[in-house]
């Protein structure tokens, strides 16, 4: 599913307008963006929760020329599922 498809089902479920569940996705987007990289955790009960995590620097290979490398430490974004979500997934 691609944005534009939950644009339309979300406009379909909550009885608006496909420019209103537009808009409303975007904003929700950009907020847990924002929020996550401002170094805050975004938790959706039943969902999940978002969350900067830091990467420690490591070693690595070129892997055109073998040759080891330092990766640098970063933050990246993840995704963490909630209980309910997982059970819709993978139902017991």
């Amino acid at each position: 599913m691609n944005k534009g498809e939950l644009v339309d089902k979300v406009a379909e479920k909550a009885s608006v307008t496909k420019k209103q569940a537009d808009a409303v996705i975007s904003a929700t987007i950009e907020s847990i963006m924002e929020a996550v990289a401002g170094g805050d955790k975004v938790t959706l009960v039943g969902f999940g929760s978002f969350e900067p995590r830091e990467r420690k620097e490591r070693e690595g290979r070129n892997p055109k020329t073998g040759d080891t490398m330092v990766i640098p430490a970063t933050v990246v974004p993840a995704f963490s599922a909630g209980k309910l979500f997982k059970e819709k997934v993978a139902p017991n």
